[in-house]
């Protein structure tokens, strides 16, 4: 869509800016039989107002047998109303300096609208337009799968793209996760307009929906704006639950030959941990010392700095309600790509079995303790932030109470964590060689 982008920068500069903003609070909007949770938080100094109607358990997580339904279902939203198409839809919300966009994830399905405070009213009349009258055409879908076909076709010749998807093929086979979000060609082509239409039916459900609101804004009267927004979508299904997908136990190696310069070595492996685990702050510890701090980290060092065997090398351990694994990767000559891939190994496996040292730990509790409030600098990142543990089901002040676990936390007990999780060990590898 069109958005007037020097109003938007402005706009967006100004969110930089710290103001009077209250705690978000966790409130409820009754709609039919559904109490729908509502987050909540009142900015009174920056003229804004953000919303959005984020549908839980709704991802691309539900297309096993379509992939990229969904993503095309996202995209088909942003191509605006069947009544006025995509450029006449952006021209009316570029004029008022309103974004209307919609995206998916993996476990949700968010429709995202942004404004200014005194047009509010105005981009909630232009979503219910658009709820009403989706571009659920054959001529916009077109459009759209040819975009994506093409996107692709060229990604056939991005080789950390192909690498990636390659790993997931057999970490993830037969799951939601075996394809990205975009989906393959294959599965695109026969996608149709029904089926886009019937996914968006199952998708917008108040059983699995979870409002985040914000700005200058009085919670009494925005619960009676977005009553006309509620009515479009109905309570049809029972509230779906994700189901946890597993990381094949089996390892195994894919290589596959293209016309390269260097190889592209990617790995993963199993990390049996639940998402609201009491141990959560150790993993993310663990990964940061392991892979995910850049300089500093046990890969980089040990890979680029001490061997220069790569420019950079990366991983971390990630931990959803839909997955959890450690994954990692790195590019490399041609003539290193066995060094490397057994040096990958070698460092894990001497990880797990030896721990982290003191100096480790401490580096890592001074990076995470200082880079904290640069997570909640903007009034965006901090509605997100409270979105996400609420999703997770965490209070509000858990990243204060992590912090503490944090810099509590001895290289003793990291270190007995670590041990515990030698499943990390047993790494599958996909390369892209010449």
């Amino acid at each position: 869509m069109f958005i007037n982008k020097k109003i938007l920068l402005g706009f967006l500069t100004f969110t930089l800016l710290q103001g009077i903003s209250m705690a978000a609070t966790i409130k409820h909007i009754k709609h039919n039989d559904t109490n729908i949770p509502t987050i909540f938080e009142q900015h009174k100094t920056l003229p804004i107002f953000n919303l959005q109607l984020v549908f839980k358990n709704s991802g691309y997580i539900n297309d096993k047998n379509n992939p990229g339904l969904t993503n095309l279902t996202a995209k088909i939203l942003n191509e605006g109303t069947k009544k006025d198409g995509s450029i006449n839809f952006a021209r009316k919300l570029e004029n008022k300096a309103i974004s209307i966009h919609t995206a998916t994830g993996l476990e949700t399905f968010v429709i995202e609208v942004s404004c200014l405070k005194q047009e509010y009213k105005t981009a909630l009349k232009y979503l219910k337009e658009l709820l009403q009258d989706p571009n659920i055409t054959n001529k916009s879908l077109d459009k759209i799968k040819t975009l994506q076909i093409s996107k692709l076709t060229q990604k056939e010749n991005d080789f950390d793209f192909v690498a990636s998807n390659n790993l997931n093929s057999i970490i993830y086979k037969d799951s939601a996760l075996e394809f990205s979000s975009i989906g393959d060609i294959d599965s695109l082509k026969n996608i149709s307009s029904k089926n886009i239409s019937s996914n968006l039916q199952n998708i917008l459900n108040t059983n699995n929906l979870i409002i985040t609101v914000g700005g200058d804004i009085q919670f009494k009267e925005f619960k009676n704006e977005i009553k006309d927004i509620l009515s479009l979508i109905k309570r049809t299904t029972k509230e779906k639950k994700i189901k946890k997908i597993d990381i094949s136990k089996k390892t195994e190696n894919k290589t596959e030959l293209k016309e390269t310069q260097q190889s592209y070595i990617y790995f993963a492996s199993p990390f049996y941990i639940d998402h609201n685990s009491k141990d959560n702050y150790k993993a993310k510890v663990a990964s940061f010392i392991l892979g995910g701090s850049g300089f500093g980290s046990r890969l980089m060092e040990e890979i680029r700095v001490k061997n220069g065997l790569a420019y950079s090398a990366y991983g971390n351990i990630s931990n959803k309600k839909s997955y959890s694994h450690f994954k990692g990767y790195l590019q490399t000559k041609l003539d290193n790509t066995t060094k490397a891939k057994d040096m990958v190994e070698a460092i894990v496996n001497e990880f797990v079995e030896n721990g982290v040292t003191k100096k480790e730990l401490e580096a890592a509790k001074n990076f995470l303790k200082g880079s904290e409030p640069l997570r909640t600098e903007t009034f965006s990142q901090r509605l997100n932030r409270s979105f996400m543990l609420y999703y997770n089901g965490l209070d509000f002040d858990y990243p204060t109470k992590e912090l503490e676990l944090i810099d509590n936390l001895t290289v003793k007990e990291l270190n007995r964590f670590i041990k515990s999780h030698k499943e990390i060990k047993n790494l599958s590898f996909s390369i892209v060689t010449k």
